[in-house]
Formats: C-alpha cells, structure tokens, sequence
C-alpha cells in the first residue's frame, strides 16, 4: 500500500515521520516543487494544449446523420 502525503508544514510532517520510524514504515520523501508559478505554468500548459493530429472518432456530424437517417418517426 503507498500512502501519499502533502503539507506546508514541517512541524505536523517531522510528527508523522517520527510515528512512521516508530511503526518501521518505509519512508520515502520526494521534494515536490508547487508553488504558485509552477501551477499557473502547469495550468497553461494543460489550457493550452493542442492535439497533433486529427480524433480517431472521426466526423461527428456524419456519424449522428447516418444514427438518425433510418429512423421511423411516430408523427411523420
């Protein structure tokens, strides 16, 4: 099982460590950089994404055509 925590607060995380080499849990601790800039940088760059090529669905409209084109409709 892989527990994942995240805080600003080094008192509460330095008290959670302490309990986790108490239980022998492994602890592995990764410096996870989000600051305000680096989310506004992540936030455009998924705003301002653009696919290199074209959907694999295909033309929409054609395709909701073709459903409806057969269709018997009660008041016709």
């Amino acid at each position: 099982m892989e527990l994942i925590l995240k805080s600003n607060n080094e008192e509460s995380l330095a008290k959670i460590i302490a309990l986790a080499k108490k239980l022998n849990v492994v602890i592995e601790k990764k410096n996870a950089d989000f600051n305000k800039t680096t989310r506004i940088n992540l936030k455009n760059r998924i705003l301002n994404f653009k696919a290199t090529g074209s959907s694999s669905f295909g033309d929409a409209a054609e395709w909701e055509q073709h459903q409806r084109s057969d269709r018997e409709l009660p008041f016709s």
